[in-house]
């Protein structure tokens, strides 16, 4: 059969002869200083390429551009094919060289995969899906080690599953409560005993995630990005052994990884505590009702818990080793503590667990003072929210040299989220020095694509990224606290501007009269820039994320006075000088 020659043979056809024929095809036109900055690279790596001059070649030259262009959604020159993968453009093309990738394709090495994502939390799933929107082949890996009462659920990670979601729903549960307490003040016929039902909640929760991981599942097919349901551990530093749930073992490569893994709730140190003990990844599918309950630790997850358990009728005693949230402002710390214990929650403090005994199904408990001082107690359940360690422990980091910090397990990487081994990236929780929140890791993971895919550079910004902690008395902030701005700054530079209010949603109850309360931290020296804002009262995320902006550009305390407040809202609280 004769082969036909380029000029007799369409569009299509002539660019995937050209493909087949030569190592390296550049597309160009003779004009064009880009195209002649790209031929000057292969120049000087002594590659020979096949340049396409698209300019000369008339009105196939046009089809051929609109062939590229369908085929990788790039309109412009100089389009680049090394071993028929395509490169991209004079951006594209020295980005891949100075990364190694270019030389790896000039070799022809071949990977499964562009990118393989290693966590299938909501960080990973936005990089994996940016990564697939510019055409590469993508894989994500993900895998429930079962908690140690056997816990376990689906794609979405911890925010979707066992936290941020589930979390919120029940303190949406909890505030329902609270407005059936004062519906019979604004005219509602409420029975003086209304009754929760746990199972009916968690069902219903559940029932909401599951459709959650369906959703996502879906978003990944749709988005061409290949899920595996197996836990991965590094073999090499472009090749992952992938175990599925039957044992199944294969071995996958890539080009590039991201690691998201995230972490998992710390259990103490102490007899019974795996055995009998549960944390908050059982918490919110807890099968039956949790009866009398012990929460262990001082953190934000405890504190949420303690508020939601406690709300819709169960009996609940937070046991607390020093400080209350440790990290955040410790003033208002402190106001959450006191509400939450002049609401009928009890505090055991400072006091450590040392044991946990089984005394009958369902009714374990044992605590001891630091002081020595013995207390006993007997729970139905108890609840271990003592912080979270990285899952790097087990997934190979040791066999390809990616450095950890030995005080934590979490992973060292740079401003651009790489690792100590140059393909290799990593984002959210699992990282050493940042915040571990959900939008920080999504962020993370879509600005990571695009600087490794699109040729971007833009940065992920952890500086002044608001959050709020759904206690009962919710508590948002942006910035820093004021322990923290007094370390910065000084404290003879900072000024403290705070006030007590009212909600009027409060006004027909019986509510606590002004236990709702803001703060703004300015440094002085900045003209009274806002460095901290705090506010604890109902809605506090809504009302900190429009503040958050003011914040993170730069806003002055004159700023806040300015601005006109929405009436009537808890938002509009003015902030006026702390005299003490």
């Amino acid at each position: 059969m004769l082969k036909r020659k380029h000029s007799e043979m369409n569009a299509a056809e002539r660019v995937a002869q050209l493909l087949k024929d030569y190592r390296v095809v550049i597309f160009s036109k003779s004009y064009c200083p880009f195209c002649v900055k790209v031929k000057a690279l292969f120049d000087s790596l002594h590659v020979e390429y096949k340049a396409l001059e698209l300019d000369l070649i008339g009105e196939d030259g046009v089809a051929i551009q609109q062939t590229l262009f369908e085929k990788t959604k790039q309109k412009t020159v100089p389009n680049v094919f090394v071993n028929g993968k395509h490169v991209g453009g004079c951006d594209a093309t020295i980005q891949a060289h100075q990364d190694g990738r270019l030389a790896e394709l000039l070799s022809g090495v071949q990977y499964d995969y562009d990118l393989i994502v290693i966590g299938g939390g909501s960080g990973g799933l936005a990089a994996s899906k940016e990564a697939a929107s510019f055409g590469k082949k993508v894989a994500v890996c993900d895998f429930v080690v079962p908690s140690p009462q056997g816990t376990t659920w689906g794609l979405g990670g911890t925010c979707v599953n066992v936290g941020c979601i589930p979390k919120k729903l029940m303190h949406k549960a909890a505030i329902i409560g609270e407005d059936l307490k004062d519906a019979r003040a604004f005219g509602w016929d409420v029975p003086e005993q209304v009754v929760h039902n746990w199972t009916n909640m968690v069902d219903e929760i559940q029932n909401y995630v599951k459709s959650l991981n369906f959703g996502y599942r879906k978003v990944l097919k749709e988005n061409t990005v290949t899920y595996l349901n197996a836990y991965a551990q590094f073999v090499d530093a472009h090749t992952v052994k992938v175990t599925d749930k039957k044992n199944n073992v294969q071995h996958i490569t890539a080009r590039d990884f991201i690691i998201a893994v995230g972490g998992r709730p710390r259990y103490p140190d102490i007899p019974g505590a795996k055995e009998y003990g549960i944390t908050s990844d059982d918490l919110f599918s807890l099968k039956y009702h949790p009866g009398k309950c012990l929460i262990v630790g001082a953190s934000y997850i405890a504190l949420e818990c303690a508020g939601f358990l406690h709300a819709v009728g169960i009996d609940c005693t937070i046991m607390v080793r020093s400080i209350l949230l440790r990290g955040f402002d410790q003033q208002l710390a402190e106001m959450i503590g006191d509400h939450m214990m002049g609401h009928g929650m009890k505090f055991i403090r400072p006091c450590v667990p040392t044991k946990i005994e089984k005394i009958s199904d369902g009714e374990p408990g044992f605590g001891k003072m630091d002081s020595g001082e013995i207390v006993e107690g007997e729970y139905n359940t108890i609840l271990f929210a003592v912080g979270r360690s990285a899952c790097t422990h087990n997934i190979g980091l040791d066999n390809i040299g990616v450095k950890l910090n030995p005080s934590n397990g979490k992973i060292i990487v740079d401003k651009e989220e790489r690792t100590s081994v140059n393909n290799i990236y990593a984002i959210g929780d699992v990282i050493d020095g940042k915040l571990e929140l959900t939008p920080v890791a999504i962020q993370a993971g879509k600005l990571l694509a695009q600087r490794l895919y699109k040729n971007q550079t833009v940065l992920t910004d952890y500086v002044n990224v608001p959050t709020t902690v759904f206690t009962p008395l919710e508590y948002g902030f942006v910035g820093v606290s004021e322990e923290d701005a007094v370390a910065s700054y000084g404290k003879d530079d900072i000024e403290v501007y705070h006030s007590f209010y009212q909600p009027l949603e409060y006004a027909l109850t019986d509510r606590d009269n002004n236990k709702c309360y803001g703060k703004l931290v300015c440094v002085k020296s900045k003209g009274e820039r806002v460095v901290g804002f705090h506010v604890l009262g109902p809605n506090a995320g809504e009302v900190t994320q429009g503040f958050a902006l003011g914040v993170k550009l730069g806003a002055k305390k004159s700023d806040f006075a300015d601005l006109i407040g929405i009436h009537p809202t808890t938002a509009e609280v003015g902030l006026h000088k702390d005299s003490g």
